[in-house]
């Protein structure tokens, strides 16, 4: 008995250290051959350990045979099976280095790249299906990430066009102003010195504008937060108070529809910056709203807490492809280039934006009847993260 465990542990332990040096041979080659081995040395062990202990045991001739068929059928069939799993993990590693290798493209149509596709129709085991689905879901949020980097870099360029003829036009006006004054052509100085101060005052809002767009796209270290408790009400009286002679102008109708003496429509955040915000909105809307017209602003909390600020115009809708781009600097409802009075740098949503978003609140738009709709919403007390 002794003789016959001391053979069986011998044979396994010399099996074992003859397998560990066929994987270290194989371990640069393919992953099947490594799993023919694995599968492979376990069998040999017990094969080489039945044959042994058969002879040391005097059995007959017949059921040796018998034995050693049975072994030899069974290392078959292991070697097969190994051989088989080899090469479903080995397809399914060779894809996915194929779908890593193409993570950054993007297809014509979006449709995952066909390594991808092929290993979730393929039958590969479980764990490859659901990295090949991770890769999937990666490559679409690179896809995503492109795409709206591209756009940015678009509203970039166009910002940079739009600037360079809003900055040239004044300064080519100021100029022949100047030119005249000079050459005494115009002979009213105080029209033509009037004329001039209003031009350096767009300018110098055009600037503004910049500034307060870099302002808040800084790094967040780099701006200190002011906060105090700011009444959204009291914020939406001073804010039409103060456009209400521009839209009479324009003979738009300008309309308040708030609580009131609601405090608690209150949040904690930055006066100013609010008040901008929402002078941009609210500007934009009599901009854009037909003589005759009505702008309507209002103020309410919402079902879930937060309180909702909106301003309605009479624009006559926005088209859905542009619904998205509404918010991104540089955008302009038209193409074409209007008078400074009527069209600004395209920079007002966008300030208006990331004004809200640093009050941890969110901004959208939706066409309504007759027009759209601009909704702010602001939490009752955001983490506040603006400049003085």
């Amino acid at each position: 008995m002794l003789t016959i465990v001391l053979v069986t542990v011998g044979v396994c332990v010399g099996t074992a250290l003859l397998g560990a040096v066929a994987l270290r041979l194989v371990r640069m080659r393919s992953l099947t051959w490594s799993i023919v081995v694995a599968a492979l040395i376990p069998l040999v062990a017990v094969t080489a350990s039945v044959v042994l202990n058969v002879q040391l045991m005097f059995i007959s001739a017949h059921d040796s045979t018998a034995v050693s068929v049975a072994l030899a059928c069974a290392t078959v069939i292991g070697v097969l099976l190994s051989f088989v799993l080899g090469r479903r993990v080995a397809t399914g590693s060779r894809r996915l280095t194929s779908a890593l290798r193409d993570l950054g493209s993007v297809s014509r149509h979006g449709e995952p790249p066909r390594p991808v596709t092929e290993i979730a129709t393929s039958g590969q085991p479980g764990e490859i299906v659901a990295l090949a689905g991770e890769l999937a879901a990666t490559r679409e949020r690179l896809a995503n990430a492109q795409q709206r980097a591209r756009a940015l870099e678009d509203s970039r360029r166009e910002l940079v066009a739009f600037l360079s003829h809003d900055l040239r036009t004044p300064l080519a006006g100021l100029r022949a102003v100047a030119e005249g004054l000079e050459d005494g052509v115009i002979e009213d100085r105080t029209t033509a010195l009037r004329q001039m101060r209003q031009t350096v005052d767009r300018m110098s809002g055009l600037v503004g504008d910049l500034f307060e767009l870099s302002r808040l796209h800084a790094p967040t270290a780099s701006r200190p937060p002011q906060r105090s408790m700011v009444s959204l009400v009291e914020l939406a009286h001073d804010v039409t108070g103060e456009l209400a002679a521009h839209a009479r102008r324009r003979e738009v109708q300008l309309r308040l529809d708030v609580p009131a003496g609601d405090d608690r429509l209150a949040v904690r955040g930055n006066a100013d910056e609010l008040a901008r915000a929402l002078t941009n909105l609210v500007g934009n809307a009599i901009r854009h709203t037909p003589s005759g017209g009505t702008v309507v602003v209002t103020t309410r909390r919402a079902a879930d807490g937060r309180i909702e600020v909106g301003v309605t115009d009479g624009c006559g809708g926005i088209p859905a492809p542009d619904l998205e781009r509404v918010f991104d600097v540089g955008w302009r409802a038209t193409p074409e280039r209007g008078t400074p009075d009527d069209a600004g740098a395209g920079l007002g949503l966008a300030i208006a934006k990331g004004v809200i978003e640093a009050h941890a609140g969110s901004i959208g738009v939706e066409n309504v009847d007759g027009g759209c709709r601009f909704g702010v919403r602001l939490p009752p007390e955001p983490v506040v993260e603006t400049v003085a």
